[in-house]
């Protein structure tokens, strides 16, 4: 817990811990203020949980959420009208504590000397020039001007970002990059889907941030709060403003768990678990271990989702346990799916469904999950056949996996860069914006029509960068996408369905089929999955090492 004390009564940190506010009342403090919004982050505590602890330990707390990048006039009114509410000394926090600092800075200029403000947060170790400059302008960031300039800006750092980052440097040096990203701990999340079913420990899927960024590349620990594409600038938290030459937007997607009435109350408690998220994942194995009979629920939203096949992932994972110890004729498996198919390429499904049969599962489509009432135990589904009028039905339960509702981020859906649904509206083929020349987008937050895995950011991450450097280069893009996503369905224990596919369905196999056949289970993808996959992730993809992802080549010339 890093404390950053800008006045005596007013102190900043980034995300704290239910475990660190005995340690905060110990220190003095009398109050806390979340400034973070629930479920922005895969390892967040939820405000619940941190206002339980600080009543625990005689601490005020209060709830002021202010979504990333975006500080409103109503923010800065609920912010003040919280500051007269608490006692002092008292400490706000964010993921980064730069959302808190803005907050406190707008706050503190109608009654204090700007300059004062300027130096109180610089000497906390936040620059808040930017504000200086928001309020100069009547309210408007100016993005005329910059306050840094880089041949590639790259936002996200995740597994796009990171490994886009690396192609470009690999291809040319020189390049000045940055990437903005405010996490301290990059995630392999295709690994959590292991973590729920007991193979891996969770703390194997995390590493910190600062060790993945190539070498040479800027990182700005910072959420980006909007584009201002005409004038080729990126406007960070605390109104700093960013111009670039080139635009790399991949920041992922956001879990939407608050789209589900009564879901972030109840989760990791009362058997709800989800693998998307780190700190559940391992509930997600505990559950499983704990169930001797009952009801176990596993959901699924409606697309699009990030890897498709995980909450069936977890569904087969679970009841391979099950079978193994004895308990699977005890334990009704029921599998709600929003939409109408086990699986959106039919090639997998005959194998799919002999593990559905395996399991005993009943496959209810059409059932989305909008409620979830934790103590009762039981969830509620909208039913929406095409040939019937929707309907809803509540059902109890014992254990329930949640696939959470997925939308782009915030900051995306508002800025000029997305299309009428919210993602970043590309080209499926070169991955440019279609509207704006020297932006690219790549991973989870674009809207071509693939899956949304990691193994499609592998081989979107060379076509980016060879199209940039061709760019550079006066010529135009080089490289297709050719809509390639990988999903290693785990149906039991030992044993992989290595589904790997693109556009419109069309199998895209890594293996001659003598080798592996992706269509049936295989002890080989289990190999792969379990043993290959994660050094590949770490060591050669976020390297820039392009193994088995050389992109294909644009022949003909394109309108």
């Amino acid at each position: 817990m890093d404390i950053k004390k800008i006045s005596e009564k007013f102190s900043v940190s980034a995300q704290i811990t239910a475990e660190d506010l005995p340690a905060l009342a110990t220190q003095g403090f009398r109050a806390i203020i979340c400034n973070r919004p629930d479920g922005e982050g895969a390892d967040q505590p939820s405000f619940e949980e941190i206002e339980q602890a600080a009543r625990e330990a005689g601490l005020e707390a209060r709830y002021v959420p202010v979504k990333s990048g975006m500080v409103h006039d109503a923010d800065v009114a609920a912010f003040g009208e919280a500051l007269k509410e608490v006692q002092r000394p008292l400490l706000a926090y964010c993921r980064t504590g730069t959302r808190s600092a803005t907050l406190w800075s707008f706050h503190e200029s109608k009654k204090r000397p700007m300059p004062e403000i300027l130096a109180a947060t610089k000497a906390a170790g936040y620059d808040m020039t930017g504000v200086a400059r928001r309020i100069a302008n009547g309210g408007k960031t100016p993005t005329d001007t910059g306050d840094a300039v880089f041949d590639v800006v790259i936002v996200g750092a995740g597994a796009g970002g990171i490994s886009v980052a690396a192609s470009l440097k690999a291809r040319q040096p020189d390049l000045d990059i940055a990437v903005i990203d405010p996490a301290d701990i990059h995630y392999y999340q295709p690994g959590w889907t292991m973590v729920g079913g007991g193979v891996f420990e969770a703390q194997t899927t995390a590493k910190i941030m600062a060790a993945l960024i190539p070498k040479g590349v800027h990182w700005l620990k910072s959420a980006v709060a909007a584009f201002e594409p005409e004038n080729n600038a990126v406007i960070l938290d605390g109104c700093r403003v960013v111009k670039y030459g080139r635009l790399v937007v991949c920041p992922g997607l956001k879990l939407d768990w608050e789209a589900v009435e009564g879901l972030e109350d109840t989760l990791g408690r009362n058997g709800v678990t989800s693998n998307y998220r780190y700190d559940l994942a391992p509930y997600t194995w505990e559950l499983v271990q704990g169930l001797t009979e009952g009801r176990a629920l596993f959901t699924q939203p409606p697309m699009p989702i990030k890897c498709a096949g995980a909450p069936q992932k977890a569904m087969y994972l679970s009841g391979d346990a099950w079978h193994r110890n004895g308990r699977l004729k005890d334990i009704d498996i029921q599998f709600m799916n929003a939409g109408g198919v086990l699986f959106g390429v039919k090639d997998y499904v005959p194998a799919l469904e002999t593990y559905v049969a395996k399991y005993d599962a009943t496959l209810n489509f059409f059932h989305n999950l909008i409620a979830v009432d934790g103590q009762a135990k039981t969830a509620t589904f909208q039913i929406a056949r095409l040939d019937a009028a929707p309907d809803r039905v509540t059902v109890d339960f014992d254990m329930m996996h949640v696939c959470p509702p997925q939308v782009a981020p915030d900051f995306i859906r508002v800025s000029p860069l997305a299309d009428s649904a919210g993602w970043v509206d590309v080209d499926q083929v070169t991955l440019r914006h279609k509207t704006y020349d020297n932006i690219w987008s790549l991973g989870d937050v674009m809207n071509a029509p693939n899956a949304k895995t990691a193994a499609a950011a592998r081989k979107q991450a060379p076509t980016v960068a060879d199209n940039i450097v061709a760019d550079i280069a006066g010529r135009s893009p080089v490289a297709a996408y050719d809509g390639y996503g990988s999903c290693p369905l785990t149906v039991e224990r030992g044993k992989i369905v290595l589904a790997e596919f693109g556009y419109g369905g069309v199998l895209k196999p890594s293996f001659p089929a003598f080798l592996l056949d992706g269509t049936k289970p295989s002890r080989a993808a289990w190999f792969l999955k379990e043993t290959m996959l994660p050094p590949i992730y770490w060591k050669a993809m976020l390297k820039g090492k392009e193994w088995l992802a050389k992109p294909e080549k644009i022949t003909i010339a394109r309108d």
